[in-house]
């Protein structure tokens, strides 16, 4: 019933046949299992922003570098 690799719209179509045949009993684990879900959906998001976001200040130090070391073999 629950595997590892479920999808979101997996869980919320049982949560639709459970409505369908009044069988109430497993919806709150349903709700508590998308909740998981989409919580590490949005903690993956920030993460990969986080990353796009050190990835251009990486650049940005990369070219600052670059100046330095030019003015560094100007002043020798």
């Amino acid at each position: 019933m629950y595997g590892l690799n479920r999808y979101v719209c997996e869980v919320l179509e049982e949560m639709r046949t459970c409505t369908k045949t009044l069988n109430f009993a497993v919806i709150p684990s349903l709700i508590e299992e998308v909740q998981t879900m989409v919580n590490r959906m949005e903690m993956a998001l920030s993460d990969m922003k986080d990353l796009e976001t050190l990835k251009d200040d990486i650049h940005e130090k990369k070219e600052e570098l670059k100046v330095l070391e030019k003015k560094i073999k100007k002043k020798k």
